[in-house]
């Protein structure tokens, strides 16, 4: 009975604090996510609309990629916006979904061949097939079938054969997408969690019977029967272009017989998920549910020695020379940077050899039959083969004489790999276009003759300069948390490191290879580095700010400004380019905003036509959803705020998630009780002596009838409406959302502040007010002016003021957030102040010289 009443009269229950607290963390999660999201396509955004106007230079896969991060970036907001609203937004999904397919249609002008089979034949493959088998497929094919290069026996298992293994095994893809949806690609343990679940499933999940035929079948022709054959079982993804890299992302299994054929295909599919894999797409705006990997089956060459050729200098575009490197054994210590190889370069007009450098080879990898199977193992290099060369010098006329004529085929640079057998011919392993610095600029470094580097004579693996603290990382380390700017030291090169390489303003590796895969990812990602620098690690120290100068391979102490004044910039976009005729395309879908009034009737899902709509409504939707749950969580929950008690002319209550406050439970607290550190320097702010009030405030009756004046009419001029008088302070250690509404006027200051420069931020809003619509236009440019004297970046719309300030020292954000807590006081009742133009500036004087009354 006394529940029916309740709900007649309109009452809610009342729920348990940690009935309320679950579910606003939830939420509040939710909306941290869409911020984050909002700010991120906020960027990508800018960064097209940059390339539209000729102001940026985009390739067409750079088009796709960012196109395809707008999309993803949308999803989540849509998604966040509903978890926070309880799904009162489900016309946003449809919105982003069409759209989504607009820019698909737009971004998916090729067509994919479509081959039928499970499995094909090397003999069978070439070049066109690139989107059936994948691009190691497709070019090993073309080698051996168009340009009659010696390759390995082996075949191709098409892209259709993971997919039905991946789509038709019940319940695999619906486990595996459900896991992949819960990932957030700024959160690497999310990544790293989900990654290891997704993997289990697929190397657990049963092959279906029709492709386990087919894999068998395809092994017994292509080597005959021989059960001595051990291969080689290879990702051949599908490469965007083909210029994306994707290097090292991907599993590849050495000593494959045929009894391992259908665990390690599982194994290799399942790396399509890998952490590095996952990262990698995330960060280039690939999809994370891919299912379109081809593997490439080929029989291993017993390779007395192996390599890598470039067909060009892969760093100095200047150079006429092609790049050879190679060591003893398997190459796969040339590849992963684990092995210093020896290098020749030979020239591309003579075809003679130029320079040789042979390097102190110590140990090989080598195959070795076990009982358990075929395994890779690294084994001592013979005394006498040390300093030995591991190539003749016809051998690398020979190989350099290949490299060219893969690129004249091609018609790009390509970066190949090559084994040397026991009868000492070379086999062809693998070609693809080569990851080129793109950032590289015809600029020479400074000789800087009047200072003395720290160190010299480095590689360069990829062109450009950077300055930083020096971070250590070591083989292995956790680097979820490598911190914005600084510089990565390590001992050796390692594609791990790619999850973190972003945030690094330059990277040094004690050893490592010009032809690794970190080397390639560091330059496509555009991360000045160098390599091999024999006791780097013991000359820098942690914390030690350097300048890398990654175009001559000089490390100096301190900032060199004539270095740094090298930004490297990619040349100016063709009016005419494929990829700004693509970026026309997809433009509409993407960067037009329609919604531009929250007030209007068209501000709804429906009306959302492009990217841009899309965030636009789910960022304002997302401010008034949060206000209204703060509400309902204190009405109808058991002591889930706490109402601060102190002289601030403010009925404010707090909400702990975590480190704000001393006692989180308690139902009053004091300014002394709080731990926030925003909230505690906003508070000091407003508690600052010299901003409480000393007697009465002095009033201007003009502006005080004129306030009066409004509030009898109610107020009704456009824009303005009457506050509830609770105001809220959302906390935790380093977080404050401080929400402060107040008769007819509101302010919203949103701030982290932390020991991350790059996280940190504030965000102010202000508007509204009782007086009439000059006055508090008046109030709003006084307090810009304040603003931008403090540092801020200030909009200003009508009697509204949006402010930020962000990528700050905690110090400086800590500063700024006192001068707010002050502002907030001076400026409650300032619109009745402001009768004049002279007003304005007076004011904003007054408060930055420190008188507030």
């Amino acid at each position: 009975m006394v529940g029916k009443l309740k709900k007649f009269f309109g009452r809610k229950p009342r729920i348990s604090r940690e009935q309320a607290m679950t579910a606003f963390h939830r939420r509040y999660a939710s909306f941290k996510e869409l911020l984050q999201a909002n700010a991120d396509l906020a960027g990508i955004l800018a960064g097209l609309n940059a390339a539209q106007q000729g102001e940026r230079h985009m390739e067409t896969s750079q088009v796709r990629k960012e196109a395809r991060r707008a999309i993803f970036r949308c999803d989540r907001m849509a998604a966040a916006l509903n978890d926070i609203s309880g799904q009162r937004h489900q016309g946003l999904n449809t919105s982003v979904h069409s759209i989504a397919g607009r820019i698909e249609k737009e971004l998916d002008q090729r067509t994919r061949g479509d081959v039928p089979s499970l499995t094909l034949d090397l003999t069978e493959v070439d070049a066109s097939m690139a989107y059936s088998v994948g691009g190691k497929n497709a070019n090993l094919g073309e080698l051996r079938n168009m340009l009659d290069m010696p390759v390995p026996r082996g075949f191709a298992i098409t892209i259709k054969a993971g997919t039905i293994f991946l789509l038709r095994t019940p319940g695999l893809f619906k486990s595996v997408y459900s896991l992949l949806r819960s990932v957030d690609p700024d959160k690497p343990d999310s990544i790293n969690a989900v990654s290891r679940q997704v993997e289990k499933l697929i190397r657990e999940a049963a092959v279906p019977k029709e492709v386990e035929d087919a894999l068998l079948k395809a092994w017994d022709m292509a080597y005959d029967d021989d059960p001595q054959v051990v291969a080689a079982l290879r990702s051949s993804a599908i490469a965007e272009d083909g210029v994306q890299s994707f290097a090292g992302q991907y599993r590849s299994l050495l000593g494959v017989t045929r009894n391992d054929l259908i665990p390690a295909f599982k194994v290799v599919v399942a790396s399509l998920f890998s952490p590095r894999a996952l990262t990698y797409r995330a960060s280039h705006g690939y999809a994370l549910d891919a299912t379109g990997m081809g593997l490439c089956c080929v029989e291993m060459v017993r390779a007395r020695a192996a390599g890598v050729v470039f067909s060009r200098h892969p760093v100095d575009l200047r150079s006429n020379s092609i790049v050879i490197n190679g060591l003893w054994g398997l190459g796969e210590m040339v590849v992963d940077g684990s092995g210093t190889p020896d290098q020749w370069l030979v020239s591309r007009a003579t075809g003679k050899i130029t320079k040789t450098t042979i390097a102190h080879k110590a140990v090989r990898l080598r195959l070795v039959r076990k009982v358990s199977g075929v395994e890779s193992e690294l084994a001592p290099v013979p005394d006498a083969l040390r300093d030995v060369p591991c190539l003749s010098d016809d051998q690398v006329r020979r190989l350099a004489d290949m490299a060219m004529e893969l690129e004249r085929h091609y018609q790009y640079p390509q970066d190949m790999e090559w084994a040397v057998d026991e009868e000492d011919q070379i086999i062809l392993l693998q070609t693809r276009p080569m990851g080129l610095d793109s950032t590289a600029e015809e600029k020479a470094a400074p000789i800087l003759g009047h200072l003395r580097p720290l160190l010299s004579g480095a590689d360069v693996a990829a062109r450009g300069v950077g300055c930083g603290p020096v971070v250590f990382v070591g083989d292995g380390e956790d680097i979820t948390h490598f911190p914005e700017g600084a510089v990565m030291l390590m001992d050796h090169s390692s594609p791990s490191a790619m999850s973190a390489m972003r945030r690094a303003s330059a990277i040094i590796a004690q050893t490592g290879s010009l032809t690794g895969h970190m080397a390639s990812i560091c330059r496509e990602f555009g991360v000045p580095t160098l390599m091999n620098l024999p006791g780097v690690t013991g000359v820098l120290s942690e914390g030690q700010v350097i300048t890398v100068d990654a175009l001559t391979g000089r490390v100096f102490d301190g900032e060199i400004p004539e270095l740094l004044a090298l930004r490297l910039t990619r040349p100016q976009a063709k009016a005419d380019s494929p990829a700004l005729m693509l970026l026309r395309r997809v433009a509409p879908y993407i960067l037009p905003l329609h919604l531009v009034d929250p007030r209007a009737d068209t501000f709804t899902p429906e009306h959302c036509t492009s990217l841009h709509d899309v965030m636009r409504y789910a960022h304002e939707m997302s401010y008034a959803e949060m206000f209204q749950l703060s509400d309902s969580v204190t009405e109808n929950s058991a002591g889930v705020a706490s109402q601060l008690v102190s002289s601030i002319p403010l009925d404010l209550y707090v909400i702990d998630l975590g480190g704000g406050l001393r006692n989180p439970e308690a139902r009053r607290v004091l300014p002394e009780d709080v731990t926030s550190v925003p909230f505690r320097h906003v508070l000091d702010g407003m508690l600052n002596p010299a901003v409480q009030a000393r007697g009465p405030r002095p009033v201007n009756m003009r502006g005080f009838l004129s306030v009066m004046g409004q509030s009898v009419i109610g107020c009704n001029e456009e824009g303005c409406s009457r506050f509830g008088q609770r105001s809220y302070a959302i906390v935790s250690d380093r977080y404050l959302n401080f929400s402060s509404r107040v008769g007819y006027h509101y302010a919203i200051l949103d701030t982290w502040c932390g020991d991350t420069l790059s996280k940190n931020y504030i965000r102010f809003e202000f508007a509204g007010g009782a007086a009439n619509n000059v006055q508090r236009v008046r109030r709003v440019r006084c307090i810009g002016l304040i603003l931008k004297e403090l540092g801020f970046t200030v909009e200003l719309t009508g009697d509204r003021i949006r402010a930020r300030y962000q990528k700050y020292p905690r110090p400086e954000l800590c500063s700024r957030l006192d001068q707010l807590g002050r502002l907030l006081i001076m400026t409650r009742q300032m619109d009745m102040l402001m009768v004049d133009e002279a007003a304005v500036t007076a004011y904003a004087t007054k408060f930055l010289e420190g008188e507030y009354h």
